[in-house]
């Protein structure tokens, strides 16, 4: 059994993106995802083999996938998004941490 608070350890400013696994298990993988002004490398597309549901637990981020339709995510909105849908994050808060939970389920 393990415990834990998804909002502990939240850094005030981050240098860099942090994703931490939370669970992971044969079909199923939760990840805690901090960002603070951070998005997607450039240089490509998020292009999962998993089906993802990703949560906005602080924050404010946005997202495009590669048909150009951006989805806008604050503070407890969610989002499924199916595998192999190509997506990218274009912009997280560079004002405050975004915190995000994000389950990769088969």
């Amino acid at each position: 059994m393990a415990t834990g608070n998804i909002f502990h350890l939240t850094p005030q400013k981050l240098e860099s993106e942090i994703f931490e696994e939370i669970v992971a298990a044969k079909n199923v993988r939760i990840e805690r995802i901090l960002s603070q002004g951070h998005v997607s490398p450039e240089s490509g597309w998020y292009d999962q083999d998993e089906n993802e549901w990703v949560m906005v637990l602080q924050g404010h981020g946005r997202l495009v996938f590669d048909n150009g339709v951006e989805v806008d995510l604050a503070t407890g909105d969610y989002l499924n998004i199916p595998a192999h849908s190509r997506h990218r994050v274009i912009w997280t808060d560079p004002d405050c941490v975004t915190v995000w939970l994000a389950v990769f389920y088969r």
